[in-house]
């Protein structure tokens, strides 16, 4: 994907603290929109899977974070978990409330881009290019279940290996040895299902020490294609209600957040609208694999 010098300067005058700025993403060509001073990335599920592919073609070493509201609300009392979003390559809009931002910010072809979704397009896509696969999180069983799915679905599909990591804090050298575990499978993907923000902080800590190209969160994925938890249908997926079927089926776990996360976003996206509170972006934040375009 090209895109002209003079309309390269042109997004990069708009101001990065509104929802409505279409601007370009710092590691090249994509486009993002601000959605309370979070990048969140211009794609859907066909043009993000490509974006994979053509980033591990070029051996570049990335991560990738699938957002909801809910983590874009956690950032803004998280200026750690903030900044590894800003740097990530994508952020890619999990609910449909960051799919809406996108097309009134003029990103008309956007859509959802759903954890689960991506894990079986990019799984799809690359059956052709021999990609690497490793799973990483959730526990053994889990594991066990999921990579039998994936194979019966895929069959040519390379799956290197899988590690349930301990439910605790992982010590140096616990992490040093995951690291070598990792690097010796000689994956092209790290599929991360840790839950959030556990994942992403771990894929900000781990990214510079493993060399597989591309570190990517999905969360729940797992357990959905292990066939453990049920997925909402897809027309309460479109509605933007997923997060009412999710309450419904655990509410003693999510009651909490979803009383806490519904009426915040609500609010703060109709500050950062009516322009009566700024979400600035630090265009200054570099991290690693900042560098470099597409």
């Amino acid at each position: 994907m090209t895109v002209s010098v003079a309309k390269a300067q042109v997004m990069r005058k708009q101001p990065a603290g509104s929802s409505q700025a279409s601007v370009l993403h710092p590691k090249g060509a994509l486009e993002w929109t601000n959605v309370l001073g979070v990048r969140v990335s211009a794609v859907n599920l066909k043009s993000a899977t490509g974006f994979i592919q053509k980033a591990i073609e070029d051996g570049r070493k990335e991560y990738v974070c699938v957002r909801d509201a809910h983590g874009v609300v956690r950032c803004q009392d998280d200026p750690e978990l903030r900044s590894i979003h800003n740097r990530a390559f994508l952020v890619t809009p999990d609910g449909m409330p960051l799919v809406w931002a996108l097309k009134r910010a003029g990103h008309s072809e956007s859509d959802r881009v759903y954890g689960p979704d991506l894990m079986l397009s990019v799984f799809e896509a690359g059956r052709s290019k021999g990609l690497r696969h490793f799973l990483y999180g959730a526990t053994a069983e889990t594991l066990e279940q999921l990579q039998a799915r994936l194979l019966a679905r895929f069959p040519e599909a390379e799956i290197v290996g899988s590690y349930a990591p301990p439910f605790r804090n992982l010590s140096t050298q616990e992490e040093m040895d995951i690291a070598d575990r990792l690097n010796r499978s000689g994956a092209d993907i790290i599929w991360v299902g840790l839950s959030s923000p556990k994942q992403e902080l771990w894929m900000a800590r781990m990214r510079d020490r493993l060399e597989a190209s591309m570190l990517i969160g999905v969360g729940a994925a797992f357990d959905f294609h292990a066939g453990l938890k049920r997925q909402a249908p897809r027309i309460i997926q479109r509605s933007g209600f997923e997060w009412a079927f999710r309450l419904l089926c655990e509410p003693r776990r999510l009651w909490r957040r979803y009383a806490l996360v519904v009426p915040t976003f609500i609010s703060l996206t109709a500050f950062q609208r009516l322009g009566l509170r700024k979400f600035p972006i630090d265009d200054a934040v570099s991290g690693s694999g900042a560098s470099g375009q597409m």
